[in-house]
């Protein structure tokens, strides 16, 4: 429930016309009006705030709130990862590791060979983060083989958000998993089951239509001006090994954090240990990216007897371009989060808790929808599994399995459909220099694409472990 009392009390049918007429106006706005997504965020969520009955000295509030609490991590992981990749950039890092997977793996199963660092680095690290540090990778891989950089970006992508999604040790599934009560090693491996199976589906074989259909040039965010001396000064080759240092040691950092909240879950290690806590700071994705940034500082820059200040113009460098970014993606949380605030989430989920669908499908279908009509997936997940909890616990019939299965499926639903409500779908749509129009023709279809899939699987292992058990 939210904290904000309301003027009014809307019907969920009157909250969801307001919720459907708001997104409606955004993209007249954007798409019609040509007006800048920053500002025309901000004004539709000014007017959704004022027709959902937020009091008038609430509604500056309730804005900041959710453009701030987008922004405390967005910004700095953006900013954070925005320097390395121009570091992994400008010294001809991103070029050498480019080479050596080509090498490997041949230039037609380079979107696959990116996709699989993917898949593997999304193990511990967040979509947007993981994202992040793979840009300079994926955006070398786009210049030295030419085409759509959709062809290599979209399936390297969905890699992160399957992995996001389904696969502890990742916050969603490890909170839908306690409040279920389901076993976190089960839904680790089933989420396994059910991830890889759908970024193959979605990922690789939907990506490579997408990417031969909208043909997306390279952004420039990375790569500075053309005639960057400063760039030009900074390239230095550096070895294979020192690229891949830089990018695993974020994800070895970040598995501390997120492995041990796993095994607190599980009651393995406990929370107030000292050293459990140190570790888990170092791993905060935040901290592990800025011990990255200092890294790559010494690595690619200090120690190959670059100037203090050649080091600082690069660093600096990087985050002018990643500014408007970073600022679109915090007022698409503002408006998510006004949506929130006008309690259409609980309304949707209270309503829908009342249809008697079998218990797996209304996990799902409320997920779903939740996450369709206000944006955040964690809030999606969270009410559905919070819905669902009583019945699941009243059912001592449901073996491990199925409790693992109704843990995916509801990580199906919330995911389903990111669209202009959803911070990470201007996160996509800005990195990848695509238009509003495109991002909803690729980024949403693909998201559908991934909840739908992924809910087929988990709802095969539900009935695969009913008729056996």
């Amino acid at each position: 429930m939210t904290d904000i009392e309301l003027v009014w009390q809307l019907p969920t049918w009157g909250l969801l016309l307001i919720a459907l007429g708001a997104i409606a106006l955004l993209l007249f706005l954007i798409i019609g009006a040509r007006i800048h997504a920053f500002l025309a965020l901000i004004v539709v969520s000014l007017v959704t705030a004022i027709a959902t009955g937020v009091p008038a000295n609430q509604i500056v509030p309730t804005l900041t709130l959710g453009f701030g609490s987008t922004l405390a991590t967005v910004a700095l992981l953006v900013g954070l990862g925005a320097m390395l990749g121009r570091m992994l950039e400008t010294s001809g890092g991103a070029q050498v590791l480019t080479d050596a997977l080509i090498r490997k793996f041949g230039e037609k199963r380079a979107p696959l060979a990116l996709s699989i660092a993917s898949l593997m680095m999304g193990f511990p690290i967040f979509f947007d983060a993981g994202l992040v540090v793979m840009l300079p990778i994926i955006f070398a891989v786009a210049r030295r083989l030419g085409g759509s950089l959709l062809l290599y970006a979209f399936p390297a992508a969905t890699a992160f958000s399957v992995m996001h999604i389904f696969v502890p040790p990742h916050p969603g599934p490890v909170a839908a998993t306690g409040l279920l009560g389901a076993d976190v090693g089960l839904v680790l491996v089933f989420g396994l089951l059910v991830a890889i199976p759908t970024w193959y589906i979605v990922g690789y074989k939907f990506g490579g239509w997408v990417g031969r259909k909208y043909d997306i040039a390279i952004p420039n965010i990375l790569f500075g001006s053309k005639d960057d001396g400063v760039a030009e000064e900074f390239k230095s080759s550096p070895k294979l090994g020192t690229i891949v240092f830089l990018l695993l040691l974020p994800l070895v950092l970040i598995f501390m954090n997120t492995g041990l909240n796993a095994l607190a879950t599980a009651e393995v290690v406990s929370l107030d240990n000292g050293i459990v806590q140190i570790l888990r700071l170092l791993g905060e994705t935040p901290i592990a990216l800025l011990i990255t940034v200092f890294f790559a500082m010494w690595l690619l820059g200090w120690r190959r007897n670059k100037k203090a200040t050649l080091v600082e113009s690069i660093v600096d460098s990087a985050l002018g371009p990643v500014c408007a970014i970073i600022l679109i993606t915090g007022a698409g949380g503002m408006f998510g989060g006004v949506l929130r605030a006008s309690g259409i989430g609980n309304a949707i989920a209270d309503s829908l808790d009342a249809i008697g669908l079998p218990l797996i499908v209304a996990g799902f279908v409320i997920a779903a929808i939740v996450r369709v009509a206000q944006g955040s997936a964690t809030v999606a997940l969270t009410t559905a599994a919070a819905l669902v909890q009583p019945v699941v616990q009243g059912d001592s019939s449901l073996n491990p399995v199925e409790l693992a299965a109704i843990v995916l499926a509801l990580a199906a639903g919330s995911v389903f459909a990111g669209h202009v409500n959803d911070s990470g779908f201007w996160l996509v749509s800005r990195f990848f220099g695509m238009d509003t129009q495109t991002t909803l023709k690729t980024w949403t279809v693909g998201q559908a694409l991934v909840g739908v899939c992924g809910f087929v699987f988990a709802l095969a292992i539900f009935l695969v472990a009913g008729a056996v058990g």
